[in-house]
């Protein structure tokens, strides 16, 4: 039964019940840096020159619950996981696992719309985003 009970790992094995007004305060402080707090997941943008690299960190997601969108240069990544018909009728000691929805987004200034590649193992997503090349419409002009 003593491994049931929730506790803080911050500062090592302690029940969560408040024994003094100050306990309640760090309570409050816990849980806006708990995980389920923010699901939000960690991203990688590697210039590479002629393109941009994005790797998005998601550990556990399906593919299908994942939607990338590029708009005038704002890449999105959103993740949109829901609870399993499954898991809803099973009796379980302990359930961690919450329905979540997440984005992270990043400005690339001179990202193409054309050319845009995905790919998505083991719990990486890899969005490959080609940089467009500007066309200089210069025309030299001979003076008689």
């Amino acid at each position: 039964m003593a491994s049931m009970v929730p506790y803080r790992s911050v500062f090592g094995v302690r029940p969560v019940v408040p024994a003094s007004l100050f306990d309640a305060f760090d309570d409050m402080m816990d849980i806006a840096s708990s995980p389920l707090a923010s699901k939000a997941f960690p991203i990688d943008v590697e210039d590479k020159g002629d393109a941009y690299e994005v790797k998005a960190y998601l550990t556990g997601v399906s593919k299908d619950d994942i939607d990338v969108e590029l708009n005038e240069g704002r890449l999105s990544i959103s993740v949109n996981v829901e609870e399993r018909e499954e898991d809803k009728d099973k009796n379980f000691l302990q359930k961690e696992f919450v329905s979540y929805s997440a984005t992270r987004g990043v400005y690339l200034k001179d990202a193409a719309c054309e050319g845009l590649t995905a790919r998505y193992a083991d719990g990486v997503l890899t969005v490959g985003v080609p940089k467009f090349v500007e066309k200089k419409n210069v025309t030299k002009v001979a003076i008689d």
